[in-house]
Order: C-alpha cells, then sequence, then structure tokens
C-alpha cells in the first residue's frame, strides 16, 4: 500500500523507541525534572525526523520540507491545560460586548475564536508549503510514566482542525481571591459531550486553554502511543558524573 501524506505524519516504531530513549536520558541529567520543556520535545522530533525547528509563534513547530509535512508539538503535565495560542480576535470588544447580551452573540464570538484557529493553521500550510500537519504530543503523568503519541491535525484535502458548529459557548462566573477578583473566561463546551473543551481569557491576555485535548489521548495499551516509566532517583546521574562525563572547563582556570 502506497504511504500517504497523513500515515507519513506518523513516527515508525523504531523512531518511536529512538524518542523513548532519548528522554528517558535526558530525565537522568542532575538538572532535569520529571517534565520534558517544549523546546527538548522541538529539537527531539526534529532530529528523528529529519526536520527543522522553526523556533517561532507559529502554528508549527517542526517541518519536514522534503516530505511537505509539519508538527505541532506540546509537552505539558497531564493535569496541566494545553495553552493552544494567543487567541487575539479581530473585532474583539464588539465581539464581547455582544456575547453579553444574547445567545447569537456568544455564538458569534465563540465562531470567530474557532475560525480564529482553523485560519492559523490553514495560514501554516500554505506559507510552508505543506501537504499535512500533524500533532506530537508528550504527556507526564501523575504516577510517574510518561506517554507520547502523535495524530493527524489536519491536511490539505481536510484542512479545518475544528467544527465551529460542535460548540456551545457561555462566559464563567467571576471568581474572588483574598488579592483580586479574578477575569471572567469564555468557555467552550463540546455540543454532544457537554464537555469543556475551551477557555478563551479574552479580557486578559488572550490565552486559548485547550481543555479538551485530553480527549486526544489515546487509550490504554494502544499501539499509537509509546509509554515509558520516569527514570528512578538512583538512576539520576550525580553533578560529579555529569562534569566527568563532559570534561572539565578549559577556561575555568581563569575565573
Amino acid at each position: 500500500m502506497p504511504t500517504t501524506k497523513s500515515t507519513a505524519l506518523f513516527s515508525t516504531p523504531k523512531q518511536k523507541q529512538i524518542i523513548a530513549d532519548a528522554l528517558f536520558a535526558f530525565l537522568r541529567l542532575p538538572f532535569a525534572g520529571k517534565t520534558v520543556p517544549g523546546a527538548i520535545m522541538e529539537s527531539l522530533l526534529g532530529h528523528v525526523r529529519g526536520g527543522k525547528v522553526m523556533g517561532t509563534y507559529d502554528f508549527i513547530d517542526v517541518v519536514l520540507k522534503s516530505e511537505r509535512l509539519g508538527w505541532q508539538v506540546k509537552s505539558t503535565k497531564s493535569d496541566t491545560p494545553v495553552t493552544w495560542k494567543r487567541a487575539k480576535i479581530p473585532n474583539a470588544e464588539k465581539l464581547i460586548a455582544a456575547s453579553h447580551k444574547s445567545a447569537t452573540g456568544r455564538r458569534a464570538l465563540g465562531n470567530a475564536i474557532i475560525n480564529f484557529c482553523n485560519a492559523h493553521a490553514q495560514a501554516s500550510l500554505d506559507d510552508f508549503e505543506l501537504d499535512a500537519i500533524g500533532y506530537s504530543r508528550l504527556v507526564t503523568n501523575n504516577d510517574d510514566t510518561i506517554t507520547y503519541f502523535e495524530r493527524v491535525l489536519c491536511t490539505r484535502k481536510r484542512p479545518l482542525l475544528f467544527e465551529p458548529s460542535a460548540f456551545v459557548w457561555k462566559w464563567s462566573v467571576p471568581k474572588k481571591t483574598v488579592k483580586k477578583e479574578q477575569l471572567q473566561a469564555f468557555h467552550g463546551y463540546h455540543a454532544k459531550t457537554k464537555r469543556k473543551w475551551f477557555a478563551w481569557h479574552g479580557l486578559g491576555e488572550n490565552q486559548l486553554h485547550f481543555t479538551g485535548e485530553s480527549e486526544w489521548w489515546p487509550k490504554a495499551g494502544s499501539k499509537k502511543s509509546k509509554k515509558f516509566v520516569v527514570p528512578a532517583a538512583s538512576l539520576k546521574i550525580s553533578w560529579e558524573k555529569f562534569g566527568e562525563m563532559f570534561g572539565a572547563n578549559p577556561s575555568a582556570e581563569l575565573l
């Protein structure tokens, strides 16, 4: 069977094993915590797949131009909401005002947020001349395990990330803390499951949290994911050993 662009997005079992081995080695370093920074994951994916790490705020983080493929990379703890992006919606003030008055206004603002996300992905397909964009995801679980998986986000034939009509929107109830009152967030609920998928902080820094991303996680034992255990404390490399492995600083005597 010929390889299609969408299936080419997925790493082979051997490539996933290289990713897992490299991450395990990274987590053994004396300065590493239990989580892997996104920049490390981007560099590793770029190395394994032969792609270029963009290091920008584009929708995609790694591009393989020869295959017309790109990936968005995320790495967080399992209970940390994914920040999808900063969604600066055009004409936001007018849309926000209308959203406080009617369901029609809330629908208009919600559609604008979803359309903004879709347009951002479409722009990357066009700007980088890609045929498909994948999702490279590292999840640090609370049981000291890490799960890595990949999925297709969109293709040139199917460019929509999210369908606007699939969501119902409403403003959150204001919360008061000891020091100040927190700003309301605009929540998007998946109409079919009634679960919250989005939280847009448009009254503040425009962050769009994608809480529904956990719906994309593979089920336990899925062949589409790679799971491994975080190195035990006994496997951590000491600072002394780390220095021995990489040698002394030749300029240290001058300091």
